[in-house]
């Protein structure tokens, strides 16, 4: 729990679906692998999240969260340039790079109109959204585990979301998911914290799959 009982609402606001940076727009695959029956129901959808969750999240997206809040706090800019050009290497697919840019870009120009002495005049710095999610986190008082519970949390309620309008699954049993999954997030997070740098990165095939098919796809609700 922050300290700053400003920080909470804070945080709040950086992980709402409300906040403009076109989260609700992208599906990361699930739209062609419903298409192509890989996920039919809430039980395949919880176990392709759960997957990505004890992979991606666990050895990429929430390790460098943390190595780019550190990066901040320590003011090493060559450490944000580093990880930031190790994450966008670690986007498998032209659809996954280009939702970062835009997604990053967006943020940045939020945080501008939010605080506009916090976003650095180098934008290159924020070429990431985990990047720009970090340096709000680090400027507002945001502590590291409470940042984390928020990125994997609006990653998991995204994509919650969006296999509820794709899927014939309701908003209840969509609920069910996502409160099934966010259990195993403090878990999760501890495991993430201890990764060394030499452990981190992790592949999900059927992701990657998914996603270029999904740049074809013949007709999306979903952007690309």
């Amino acid at each position: 729990m922050p300290t700053d009982p400003a920080a909470l609402p804070r945080l709040f606001q950086l992980i709402s679906p409300s906040l403009p940076i076109g989260a609700y727009s992208y599906s990361q695959g699930i739209e062609w692998a419903a298409e192509a029956g890989w996920i039919r129901c809430a039980q395949d959808l919880e176990c392709w999240l759960q997957g990505l969750l004890e992979s991606g999240q666990k050895y990429l997206e929430l390790p460098l969260l943390l190595r780019l809040m550190a990066a901040w706090r320590g003011r090493d800019l060559a450490a944000v340039h580093r990880w930031n050009a190790f994450l966008l290497a670690s986007r498998e697919t032209r659809e996954l790079r280009l939702e970062e840019g835009r997604r990053a870009r967006a943020l940045a120009r939020i945080l501008t109109s939010l605080d506009d002495g916090l976003v650095p005049a180098d934008t290159g710095l924020l070429a990431t959204q985990h990047a720009a999610y970090a340096l709000a986190c680090v400027g507002w008082g945001i502590d590291e585990n409470s940042a984390c519970h928020g990125l994997a949390w609006s990653w998991l309620e995204n994509l919650v979301l969006a296999a509820v309008k794709i899927l014939p699954l309701g908003q209840t049993e969509g609920q069910q998911v996502l409160m099934r999954l966010a259990d195993r997030l403090p878990v999760v997070i501890e495991q993430a914290r201890s990764v060394a740098d030499d452990e981190l990165g992790a592949s999900s095939q059927a992701l990657a799959l998914a996603s270029s098919a999904h740049e074809a796809q013949y007709t999306r609700l979903f952007r690309s």
